[in-house]
């Protein structure tokens, strides 16, 4: 069985027991979250869509770490003009830990 949650703005496809790397949460490590915007979920009855979100569904996980993501260089450049510019840019991340797609 499988869900697809929007959080943050972008979707992702959820399994109990998976680990979803989204945009950094302001809460510590540990903390329950729970997620009502549920847009489709899979499972043996089959499936079910949303419009734009399942009523009553539910995805609930616990933040397990924060962290930053590799770096990404970004490289500006002009020919001939002597124009070169390098700058990085390192993403922080949440990692939550699905418990349960609840409200099925």
């Amino acid at each position: 069985m499988y869900a697809l949650v929007e959080i943050k703005g972008k979707q992702y496809k959820a399994e109990t027991g998976s680990t979803l790397k989204v945009d950094k949460f302001d809460r510590g490590a540990g903390e329950a979250v729970e997620f009502a915007s549920v847009m489709l979920v899979h499972d043996e009855q089959g499936t079910r869509v949303g419009q734009p979100y399942l009523p009553g569904v539910t995805l609930k996980g616990v933040i397990q770490e924060h962290g930053r993501d590799r770096k990404i260089r970004v490289f500006k450049y002009k020919k001939r003009k002597n124009y070169r510019r390098t700058r990085g840019h390192r993403r922080h991340f949440t990692l939550i830990k699905v418990q349960e797609i609840a409200g099925l």
